[in-house]
């Protein structure tokens, strides 16, 4: 009670009452109602930077860290670094980028999540390869970390329990939107892994969380300084989600987008994206090389490969479809003005491609894939984008879905083309 007390009228947490509070509650010493009640006086009240630092801890304490400092390659240490996405509507970046980094003699372990809602979850995708599992022991997690050099696996339930109990209890309280909350939520788990250093992709615009770019830049400053209180070299890089990123949304098929990107193409902005979260990555492990080269030349997609087959993928399987597919035409010519990323996102969610609770299963070839992009002319008829699910009952609430978010007029907008994908960096020497 003196601790929810203080918290609802203003006061400052300190620390030992911070890791008693946490403690408590996992332990159940404190109730669920009285844990909601201290998440909503933080939501109202918020947090300063060391009592953020000291719940990320105490949340970090409850369960177990993983180290890596072991790892070895040639006689020398190996580097390891992280990525973490706020996440967003056709954010597959993690798929082309692990391998990429990993080319570089640097080991990624990524320890990953599945969808919830319109935007999509990183094993959701790759669970479409057949063969793929997500599961892995530690000893699995390590040796394949010392032998490929990238992971990409579900999280132990040891890592951060009390930041899985929180963020429940947060769903049905109202208190998620809280930038302290998340910003210990996210770093709680990710300092738990244990990586060397750690990039930060936070998502701005209609597709993402924060949905404007000054709540997006308060929150990466928050992680970026948790980064270094906890002697985690984190930088994060603020991105555009008011559209798609690439040209698909869904499973599969953004399976098979990343394949291009990893073979030397794919669509612009993802490319853009993937090459600057890698430069990030490379430069935090102190490699001075430049990620391009991997694309070009074929280490990457040798790397992928090898990720794939580590977890009993077949690297050269054919991806699963959609038993259905339907097209999305213009009503009209004009010029694609926008193509807004949360309607794009919830239609593929309503396609079969995202779950409404964690247990609800996903359709592997399910999603929305768009053939035309910001500024481009189109004419009356023309193919906006193909529907793709296993249920076609469920096209027509996703066909006006989409015509709802690519909007078509007769003026050209401003450029040609989507802007740049990447709006800003935060770094620790920012804050």
């Amino acid at each position: 009670m003196d601790v929810i007390r203080a918290k609802r009228d203003g006061g400052r947490l300190d620390e030992p009452r911070i890791r008693w509070a946490v403690d408590a509650y996992v332990r159940g010493v404190l109730s669920e109602e009285q844990m909601a009640a201290l998440a909503m006086a933080i939501w109202f009240r918020g947090m300063d930077r060391e009592e953020t630092s000291a719940w990320t801890e105490a949340m970090i304490d409850s369960g177990t860290r993983l180290d890596f400092t072991g790892l070895r390659r040639g006689g020398r240490r190996l580097p390891t670094v992280d990525k973490h996405s706020t996440g967003g509507v056709g954010d597959k970046t993690t798929l082309p980028l692990a391998p990429l980094v990993a080319a570089h003699g640097v080991a990624v372990p990524q320890l990953s999540g599945r969808g919830l809602g319109h935007t999509g979850g990183t094993l959701d995708k790759l669970e479409a390869i057949p063969g793929w599992t997500a599961e892995l022991t530690h000893d699995q997690l390590l040796a394949q970390l010392q032998d490929v050099g990238a992971v990409v696996c579900a999280a132990g339930g040891d890592l951060a329990p009390a930041d899985r109990r929180l963020y429940a209890l947060r769903d049905v309280t109202a208190t998620v939107d809280s930038i302290p909350l998340i910003a210990s939520s996210i770093m709680s788990k990710k300092i738990a892994e244990g990586a060397g250093g750690l990039v930060l992709d936070v998502k701005v615009g209609s597709g993402a969380f924060m949905k404007d770019r000054g709540s997006a830049e308060q929150l990466a400053r928050t992680m970026v300084g948790l980064g270094h209180d906890a002697g985690l070299p984190t930088s994060s890089v603020l991105t555009d989600m008011s559209a798609p990123l690439g040209r698909a949304v869904g499973n599969a098929c953004e399976v098979q987008e990343s394949l291009e990107v990893l073979a030397g193409g794919g669509p612009a902005d993802l490319v853009e994206l993937v090459l600057e979260l890698a430069r990030r990555m490379l430069a935090l492990a102190g490699v001075d090389d430049d990620p391009a080269d991997a694309l070009a030349d074929g280490r990457a997609m040798d790397s992928w490969r090898r990720m794939i087959a580590a977890q009993g993928g077949d690297p050269d399987a054919e991806l699963p479809r959609a038993r259905h597919e339907q097209e999305v035409v213009a009503a009209e010519g004009g010029t694609v003005q926008g193509i807004e990323a949360l309607g794009i996102g919830t239609a593929s969610w309503s396609l079969g491609a995202g779950r409404e609770r964690s247990q609800d299963p996903v359709q592997a070839g399910a999603g929305v894939f768009l053939h035309v992009e910001r500024g481009q002319q189109v004419r009356a008829g023309q193919r906006l984008a193909t529907l793709m699910t296993d249920t076609p009952e469920a096209f027509e609430r996703a066909e006006q879905l989409v015509l709802g978010a690519i909007s078509v007029g007769p003026d050209r907008p401003q450029a040609s083309s989507r802007a740049d994908v990447v709006l800003g960096v935060v770094e620790f020497e920012d804050l």
